[in-house]
Parts: structure tokens; C-alpha cells; sequence
């Protein structure tokens, strides 16, 4: 049997308790079709030991798109994307990256892709401290993501007191409707070159990875065209500010570098979605 049949499958245990059958469906059609070890951590430390301890056993995640992201960051972290390639078979409800990328619905037909495809070399957008971005990157307007907590330092009786007298005052007095957009003072440049200095508000940055540059988007105002390029680097400072890497939110910070890496990791595709990816 072939180094390529020989298979570590790591399986998220958030996916275990959310949806026990796809898992399991997707433990009988790995393991039927090649050399299967399986993991089950329950942690993220053993999440990354057993990652580690691969040895010449093809990695395959089973969970969600932070599943994959942390697999991708600990792999990168081990200088080991560039050789190798990971397969992924999508569990849990937030699965949307693993689907743009490529990974096919249901667990069935990913466990066949993880045996039948073939790998597609993909960008990677890596921070200076060694974060990764697979998909899209975004500077919004709003402070932080819906629904996330406000990092304030406000106490729990505080918070609650402030609820309450909201509430009360919304009561004597609705509160107008306002679409009011929140805007940054950040300074942007693409390889060197500046995009906005702080002089400006800036109401969105979007950075996306693909052909081999990372396209940069810099929006003003609805009345203002966007700034747009291409680069390797991407820079961006200014006021703190939060920053949404695919799923999650990291910040606040006063600068932040991406560089685009083509081709730094490889992910295992079918065939059909390689090739119209052009990988």
C-alpha cells in the first residue's frame, strides 16, 4: 500500500458531538477505501499532537472551517504545507470556506475526494506573526463581528444596569433609526506603494488571495470609486482596529503585514474542482 493510502484522520470533537453520523460515515468510507489510522482529540493541544506525530501518513481533518483553519496554522507553523497536502472532510454548520475552496458537500462525496482527488496548490496570506488566511480578510466598519461581546472591561452588574436603563428609555422613547456607517483613519499600502493615509476614512479594506497576488480593495464611501491592487504585501496601520481573517477576529492592533505566499499549501480536491481552479 502506497504512502498516498495511508491516512491520519483527525476528527474535531466539536463534530463528534454535533453531528455523530456524518462522522461516522465519513470513518467508514476512509477507512474502507485505504489505511486508515483514526484520532479523536479533545482538545486543541491534542488536536496538535496528533498532527505532529503524522509521520508519513497523509493528514485529514474531519469538522469545520475552523477545523481547518487551525490544521492549516499548525501545519504551516511546521514548515510542512510546502511538501505535503492536507484533505478535509466538512462537519459542523460553518463550512462555507471549505466549500469555496473546493471541498465537496456532504460526507460522503469529500471522503471519496480525500481517496480519488488530487492536490491543488493554493494561496496563503501569512501574517508577521505567523497567522494564515485561507479565504478573505476584512476590515469592516463595525467594531466587531454581530453578536460578539463588547471588550470593554465593563463589569457583569454594570452591564446589566446600563440594559435596564436602555430599556427603559427605549420605552419612553424609541430610538430613531439610524444607518450611520462607523469609519477608520488607516493608512494601506500594497507593496510600497500607498493605497489611503490617515488623512481619509476609510469605511472597508478587503484583502483576497488569488492568482498569485493578493487583490486588495480600499472603499472611501458609496459616492467614491475604490482603490484597488494587486500586490505580494499588504500593510496596514493606524488607530486600533479588529480585523475578520475568514472566521474569526483578531485585534485590536495598530499594524498589521499580509504576504501572499502562491502555492504555499496544497488541499486535495476532486479532480473536476482541480482543474477548474486551474491548480
Amino acid at each position: 500500500m502506497s504512502a498516498h493510502d495511508q491516512l491520519l484522520v483527525v476528527i474535531d470533537p466539536v463534530a463528534r458531538r454535533n453531528d455523530g453520523e456524518s462522522v461516522r460515515i465519513a470513518k467508514d468510507v476512509l477507512c474502507g477505501g485505504s489505511e486508515a489510522k483514526i484520532c479523536l482529540p479533545e482538545g486543541p493541544e491534542e488536536f496538535a499532537r496528533a498532527l505532529a506525530r503524522r509521520g508519513s501518513r497523509r493528514p485529514v481533518v474531519v469538522g469545520d472551517d475552523r477545523t481547518l483553519l487551525r490544521a492549516v496554522a499548525l501545519l504551516h507553523r511546521d514548515r510542512w504545507l510546502g511538501d505535503g497536502a492536507l484533505a478535509m472532510v466538512p462537519v459542523g454548520p460553518s463550512v462555507a470556506l471549505a466549500h469555496a475552496l473546493g471541498v465537496p458537500r456532504g460526507a460522503v462525496a469529500a471522503a471519496r475526494a480525500v481517496l480519488d482527488g488530487v492536490v491543488q496548490r493554493l494561496d496563503l496570506l501569512v501574517d508577521e506573526s505567523d497567522g494564515v488566511v485561507l479565504g478573505d480578510l476584512a476590515i469592516p466598519a463595525a467594531a466587531g463581528p454581530a453578536g460578539a461581546p463588547a471588550m470593554n472591561g465593563s463589569t457583569g452588574g454594570a452591564s446589566v444596569w446600563d440594559t435596564c436603563r436602555s430599556l427603559v428609555r427605549t420605552l419612553v422613547r424609541p430610538a430613531p433609526h439610524t444607518s450611520a456607517v462607523r469609519t477608520h483613519r488607516l493608512r494601506v499600502e500594497a507593496d510600497g506603494v500607498l493605497l489611503t493615509d490617515l488623512d481619509r476614512l476609510v469605511e472597508a479594506v478587503t484583502v483576497r488571495a488569488g492568482g498569485g497576488r493578493a487583490e486588495v480593495t480600499v472603499r472611501h464611501g458609496a459616492h467614491t470609486d475604490p482603490v484597488m491592487a494587486r500586490a505580494l504585501t499588504v500593510t496596514v496601520s493606524g488607530a486600533d482596529f479588529r480585523y475578520r481573517a475568514d472566521a474569526l477576529v483578531t485585534g485590536p492592533v495598530r499594524t498589521r503585514t499580509w504576504t501572499l505566499r502562491p502555492g504555499a499549501w496544497g488541499l486535495t480536491l476532486p479532480s473536476t474542482a482541480a482543474a477548474a481552479g486551474g491548480g
